[in-house]
């Protein structure tokens, strides 16, 4: 390979426009057929009488996705200039070749496995990630159920940004990666030949991540490749049909803002009523799963936060 591959000239920030221009925005290309097809099904569901939509909770779909497309055009520039920033500083620096894609892509969904798993084992994550788990029924606008503050997991992609990649191949590879998730929340596609099923994830997999059934929570993290999740022991196959939602499925369900910070709400209350550094650790950073046992059985005792260390176990 030649050498001048890895010393790429760095990039002037007085291009960073010129940058921003050359970067395409796949997924603002792409929302009017995911719409289109959303629209479809949605269509189809109705004519069949399927039970696969709920308008609330389709509604809260629509409006969580526009303001996740708000947000995220208006940090756009400053997560550009960020991964910009880093590249310039590295020696290794890639220069922008397409087939770089590949390996980026490949790493990129790496992390985003990480990313993703921590999102489910730590509650302060969660509360940036539970937006797309709270949708009692499965169907293509699940997919527009972004959390308003996920951007705060680029800090999980930071070693993708430090391979040194060049800044428009780390971000189609990211706005690639968001959009093949689209196509796996829904019903209607069954399930795949097996070699497909082992690599990829499928709807059939990914249902499996949404299910609220013991033996599905926390299992199928993977963004697009399943292996993961079969190489670090979390794969679990689709047996009996998902029961979707979360363990507490929340009631405003057509309520953008109730639905994006209705899990921090809880966070910062939790925190107030517990009694103690290690309490207050654990309700903010805990496991969810952990949290919500620990919760129910309160209740069930009819004790507070305050009297929780007497339920440590």
């Amino acid at each position: 390979m030649d050498e001048a591959f890895f010393c790429a000239p760095a990039i002037p920030i007085d291009r960073i426009w010129t940058i921003e221009q050359q970067a395409p925005n796949l997924i603002l290309w792409a929302a009017p057929a995911i719409l289109l097809i959303t629209a479809i099904e949605l269509v189809v569901t109705y004519i069949q009488e399927k039970p696969y939509y709920e308008k609330w909770e389709t509604l809260g779909s629509l409006l969580v996705g526009l303001g996740s497309l708000v947000v995220g055009a208006g940090i756009k520039f400053s997560l550009l200039y960020g991964v910009i920033w880093i590249y310039n500083q590295l020696p290794w620096r890639m220069a922008l070749s397409w087939w770089t894609l590949i390996p980026c892509y490949l790493i990129f969904d790496f992390f985003s496995y990480w990313a993703h798993r921590v999102s489910h084992e730590n509650r302060f994550w969660w509360a940036t990630h539970v937006v797309h788990h709270s949708g009692e029924h499965y169907n293509l606008s699940v997919s527009f159920r972004l959390s308003w503050i996920q951007n705060l997991k680029i800090i999980f992609f930071l070693p993708v940004a430090f391979v040194g990649f060049h800044p428009i191949v780390f971000f189609t590879v990211s706005q690639l990666a968001v959009l093949f998730q689209f196509w796996v929340h829904t019903e209607y596609i069954h399930k795949l030949p097996r070699w497909i099923e082992f690599i990829f994830a499928t709807p059939s997999n990914h249902r499996v991540h949404h299910g609220s059934q013991e033996k599905y929570i926390d299992k199928n993290f993977g963004a697009t490749f399943i292996f993961w999740d079969r190489l670090f022991g979390t794969y679990q196959p689709e047996e009996e049909r998902p029961v979707y939602g979360i363990t507490t499925n929340i009631d405003q369900k057509a309520n953008p803002f109730h639905i994006n910070f209705h899990e921090l709400q809880d966070i910062i209350r939790d925190v107030k009523q517990a009694k103690g550094f290690r309490q207050k650790w654990f309700y903010a950073f805990g496991s969810p799963v952990e949290v919500a046992r620990r919760k129910q059985r309160m209740s069930q005792q009819a004790v507070t936060p305050q009297d929780a260390d007497s339920l440590v176990g």
